[in-house]
């Protein structure tokens, strides 16, 4: 019985192997996609556009600017761009 056993598990391994490995890699597409979602590969040089047209108006450094994508309800993404102004008549 215990042959038999034994070759009946190992026709069932390969299924049983087969449908973790299509778990696992359903697992890592969905958290690829995730974070691919998250900060698109256009952010970067978007960034450096605005600062760079914001600059020719005013000062503005890299530690005074930041800017957000977020994804609201799944289908709505709101662009945040956060900028410290300093007060430039207080000097000279």
């Amino acid at each position: 019985m215990a042959l038999l056993d034994y070759f009946l598990r190992k026709k069932d391994k390969p299924a049983t192997t087969a449908s973790k490995a299509k778990e696992r890699l359903q697992i890592i597409v969905a958290h690829e996609r995730n974070s691919r979602n998250k900060q698109p590969d256009y952010l970067p040089q978007l960034t450096e556009d605005i600062l760079a047209v914001l600059r020719k108006y005013i000062k503005v450094s890299d530690e005074s600017f930041s800017i957000n994508l977020d994804n609201k309800d799944g289908n709505l993404n709101v662009l945040e761009l956060n900028i410290e102004l300093h007060d430039e008549q207080g000097k000279g």
